[in-house]
């Protein structure tokens, strides 16, 4: 009888760890009221949860109870090594009797005198998100009991700190990809810019950009980019990305040569990140532009009377392989000239095959102000069947220069 009253607590107090008021708390005292619930659930004098870096590679201590100064210290465990790192590489609990220099890489675990440990892998759905474990002042034979309680509270602890570091990492990403991309278009005479974004549905926000600056030669620079993958760690290297090309376009004239060092870059600092680019230069008299293309989807130009695909090369994205050669190729414009540079969320979807996307971009595409042209395009594009990836839009339009615009 006495065994079965003692389950009916431990289980009640299971259930506070599934508790509605912790939904109220961010993620800090989050941690930290769970690991104090997890202390007295386990009758223990210490509990710890750490966290796997975004290489995989090493465990940060992010929240304690009685053992705060893991955090305090910023305590690092290499994967597969000491005590936590062992049961994040194996993914299977462990069970310490003997703590010293030998059996655990912390020597903060000794020095507070811990005498027995049980850690437990955090995982959800498949992924490793950290470990928790727990330790007492005293000699304690963990049993299977204490395993299946500690294992539990985890696996609720595991998706807590999922759906938290997801939201946390979309409304990061969405906040550094909104800083990053232009918010107000150059206004010089002669041209007329205007362009859209519209984030993934499902992912919030990805790695699709576009930048337009200017240069002291009174150059025109446009740039359309699509870094590989989605979430905030494609924003952060689009941010990255997008200042190392501009820093070399200050340097370098010719877009081909700023492609190639942008992608020394990457193959230097960028550990396994591929990004599809288009650089074009236009000219002060703008009569032509100079453009080097990096895998990504050609642009279309109106010209003439008709728009097509550009007939310039393709070279390989950045980040494939070291030593690229890129070329560039030089454009004219007509008066009545329409640049279209976009991503291949805008032509490509479900039941649009990229070529077919294509065909209808380029059937779209005719003079106008450069924001009806935009408004045109993502209304025959993307109005019908909504965006199923990031959409990324930048036009350029050739326009009537005024008498006072003119050169004297």
């Amino acid at each position: 009888m006495a065994e079965v009253d003692e389950a009916a607590d431990r289980l009640r107090r299971i259930e506070l760890l599934a508790d509605s008021d912790l939904s109220e708390l961010d993620a800090p005292e989050l941690l930290t009221e769970l690991l104090d619930r997890i202390r007295g659930l386990l009758d223990v004098d210490t509990a710890v949860v750490l966290l796997a870096d975004r290489t995989g590679t090493e465990l940060t201590a992010a929240a304690a109870a009685g053992l705060e100064e893991e955090v305090r210290q910023g305590v690092r465990v290499p994967l597969g090594q000491g005590f936590a790192g062992r049961v994040a590489a194996d993914r299977q609990p462990l069970v310490l009797q003997r703590i010293d220099s030998h059996t655990v890489v912390n020597p903060l675990l000794w020095e507070k005198g811990l005498h027995s440990l049980l850690g437990v892998p955090l995982v959800c759905a498949g992924d490793l998100v950290g470990v928790l474990h727990v330790g007492t002042l005293r000699r304690r034979e963990f049993d299977d009991t204490d395993l299946h309680m500690l294992q539990l509270a985890a696996d609720r602890l595991a998706a807590a700190i999922r759906v938290r570091q997801s939201s946390a990492d979309r409304a990061a990403a969405a906040a550094l990809q909104r800083g990053l991309l232009p918010g107000r278009l150059p206004s010089l005479p002669g041209v007329d810019l205007a362009a859209r974004y519209v984030p993934d549905p499902d992912d919030g926000v990805g790695g699709d950009w576009y930048d337009v600056f200017t240069l002291d030669s009174g150059h025109l620079c446009l740039v359309m980019g699509d870094v590989v993958g989605h979430g905030l760690r494609a924003a952060m290297v689009m941010g990255r990305l997008r200042s190392a090309l501009r820093a070399y376009a200050l340097e370098v004239a010719d877009p081909a040569e700023v492609l190639t060092r942008l992608d020394r870059t990457i193959q230097h600092f960028e550990e396994e990140i591929t990004a599809t680019l288009v650089y074009v230069v236009v000219d002060p008299a703008l009569d032509r532009f100079r453009v080097s293309v990096a895998g990504h989807p050609l642009p279309v130009l109106y010209s003439g009377g008709g728009a097509a695909l550009l007939d310039v090369p393709v070279d390989l994205p950045v980040g494939v392989v070291p030593d690229v050669t890129r070329r560039t190729s030089t454009v004219h414009l007509t008066p009545d000239a329409v640049l279209c540079l976009y991503t291949d969320g805008l032509v490509e979807g479900r039941d649009l095959p990229v070529a077919a996307g294509q065909e209808v971009l380029r059937r779209e595409l005719t003079p106008a102000a450069a924001p009806m042209v935009c408004a045109r395009l993502m209304s025959a594009l993307i109005g019908g069947r909504g965006a199923e990836d990031d959409v990324a839009l930048l036009v350029l339009c050739r326009t009537p220069l005024k008498a006072d615009d003119h050169p004297d």
